[in-house]
This record gives structure tokens, C-alpha cells and sequence, in this order.
């Protein structure tokens, strides 16, 4: 059996990222992601590939000095249970490490699954009211959503925040 490899995403990795994405999002596990999103922020991407298919994704979006989004993790269906998740958590967070992050957020429906890699159930927003004031001027919806901001609410209903201290 062929070894999973971990790679940064390339521009050419976006149609099956963009195909992974899809099948949660249709299972209402994954909110929607434009395409043209997925260009832009491609360099925030990690990989799995295996025997030269890409099956995994996750990226690391930076909100802060010291805090991150660990945002659309997702492994087809076919390689769950495998490690291919973890694998890419684990590449997410060198990378934050490596960036000066000292904390990585998510909002997910996987709360067993981000458990498992060492992120703790929150309430509220783990920033300070100057930081607040500064996110605010965002243009990014992950931001909004991080904020907890009306507007965004529908996408996130049912969605539990985590975070994991590094």
C-alpha cells in the first residue's frame, strides 16, 4: 500500500479540493465555498495525496497575531478512518507553529474528530474587545463567522467552536 503524502496545495490541486468540498457540503457538513475563493486562498491549503490523487484537504487562515482558522478540512469518503485527517491537522498546525500562531480555532460539526486532535470545546469569541474592533474590518466571511456576526448566523447554526492552544 502506498504511503499518504502531505503537501502544501498547488493551483492544480483546486478541482479536487473543490470536488472534496462538495460532497460535505451536499451532506450539509461543509459551508459552500466559491471557486474563485478557493484560487485566492489555494496558499492556505494543505493535501493529501495518495497514489497521485489528492483525498484530503484542510487550510490554516490567519486572523491575528496569535490566532488562526483552521478552516475546510475534509477527506473523501473512501480514505476515512485511514489517518489521512490527522495527518493533515498535524501539517496545519507545524505550519501555524512555524508562522508564530499560538492558537488555532475552528467551527466544525466534528467535534469528536477535532477532540481527538487536541482542540477543547469554547463558548464565545477568544479574543479582546480591541482585537474584536479590528476583525470587524474584514472582508473575509470565515472572519464574520469567527465573529459570531448576525448576518453570518444561518451558516453556522449547529456549529460548535474549538480551539487548541499550541
Amino acid at each position: 500500500m502506498s504511503e499518504v503524502i502531505i503537501r502544501p496545495a498547488t493551483t492544480s490541486d483546486i478541482k479536487a479540493i473543490r470536488q472534496i468540498i462538495d460532497t460535505y457540503v451536499l451532506a450539509r457538513r461543509l459551508l459552500a465555498k466559491e471557486t474563485v475563493t478557493l484560487y485566492e486562498t489555494v496558499q492556505e491549503f494543505t493535501v493529501a495525496e495518495y497514489e497521485g490523487e489528492v483525498v484530503g484537504c484542510g487550510a490554516l487562515h490567519v486572523l491575528w497575531e496569535d490566532l488562526a482558522e483552521i478552516r475546510t478540512v475534509a477527506v473523501l469518503e473512501k480514505m476515512r478512518g485511514m489517518g489521512v485527517g490527522n495527518k493533515i491537522i498535524n501539517a496545519v498546525v507545524e505550519r501555524a507553529k512555524a508562522l508564530g500562531v499560538e492558537r488555532i480555532f475552528c467551527l466544525t460539526f466534528e467535534t469528536d474528530f477535532f477532540a481527538r486532535n487536541g482542540f477543547e470545546i469554547i463558548e464565545g469569541t477568544p479574543i479582546t474587545h480591541d482585537v474584536y474592533e479590528q476583525l470587524l474590518r474584514s472582508y473575509d466571511e470565515g472572519v464574520a463567522e469567527f465573529l459570531d456576526l448576525e448576518r453570518v448566523k444561518p451558516n453556522t447554526l449547529g456549529n460548535t467552536r474549538m480551539l487548541r492552544i499550541l
